[in-house]
């Protein structure tokens, strides 16, 4: 009697549910996408939003590159040409918006109290905004610049080489800052030892901030005085970690700035919706 044969599974079902974007974040997100421009003519259907939108999405979870993408997600090219039109649309920046303002409006962004800090990442293809990292032998690094609120929810980011000193991509991250505070909101803004600079104070200063930079040698002793109180600002290296898992971000391959930039936005937004409890 010859066995009967198992059909193999579709690679589409092998697709972990960490790597599918949830039904909630999905409407969220068709509301900012283009409308694709009609063919009276006819030709090749246009290929599924929804489709080409998670393969971006597991890219940027996965870290792998376009020629590995799994072909569930439809053909490389296509996928990648969407990406492309949906940078130049400014899809990914208009995204992160509508997740603030989500946020703001289901938990409340905390403007009282802010931080912002740097995280270096390798940039081996090099490309715009990336310059000698001096923690890593001087090779090609990238610079992500994050302002967060007081819960650590990325209200701020900026892009520059690893060589740039933090303080002096400090006014580019303020200025990317999608949404802003109501009027006569007060703003205390942490920073660290690397801000302990007369420019900084100048920036903050401009932008109506009230300055908490902790100077070289008073973050020391202040944490061996108390040891049980944490700084203000670990909730922006909380949210550095939670960018790092995004392995796309990790390892910087595009030698676009656009490209590389509206990932790190999809990612902010992911973690705005995220954290207003959608799912």
């Amino acid at each position: 009697m010859v066995a009967a044969c198992t059909s193999l599974p579709r690679l589409e079902d092998s697709i972990e549910p960490r790597f599918r974007l949830p039904d909630e974040l999905w409407t969220k997100i068709e509301t900012v996408l283009p409308s694709h421009p009609p063919h009276p003519k006819g030709g090749r259907p246009w290929a599924n939003d929804r489709q080409c939108m998670e393969g971006i999405y597991y890219l940027t979870r996965t870290g792998i590159q376009w020629c590995a993408l799994p072909r569930c997600f439809g053909p490389k090219s296509t996928v990648h040409g969407r990406f492309q039109e949906w940078v130049e649309a400014g899809v990914f920046h208009k995204l992160w918006k509508r997740g603030l303002l989500f946020y703001d409006a289901e938990v409340g962004i905390n403007w009282t109290w802010q931080a912002v800090d740097g995280a270096m990442s390798k940039a081996p293809l090099g490309g715009e905004a990336t310059g000698p990292n001096p923690t890593d032998r001087a090779k090609k690094g990238v610079k992500r610049s994050l302002q967060t609120d007081g819960a650590g929810i990325i209200i701020g980011l900026a892009v520059a080489g690893a060589n740039r000193n933090d303080h002096k991509i400090l006014k580019p991250t303020l200025e990317s800052r999608p949404v802003r505070p109501p009027k006569g909101t007060r703003q205390n803004l942490c920073l660290d030892k690397g801000y302990d600079y007369d420019e900084t104070r100048a920036v903050l200063k401009e932008f109506e901030f009230v300055a908490h930079i902790r100077s070289r040698g008073e973050e020391k002793i202040e944490m061996e005085r108390n040891r049980k109180r944490k700084p203000r600002r670990w909730v922006v290296e909380r949210a550095i970690s939670w960018m790092n898992r995004f392995r796309r971000l990790l390892i910087r391959w595009e030698k676009k700035l656009e490209n590389y930039r509206a990932l790190a936005q999809f990612v902010c937004a992911f973690i705005a919706y995220r954290a207003s409890r959608l799912w």
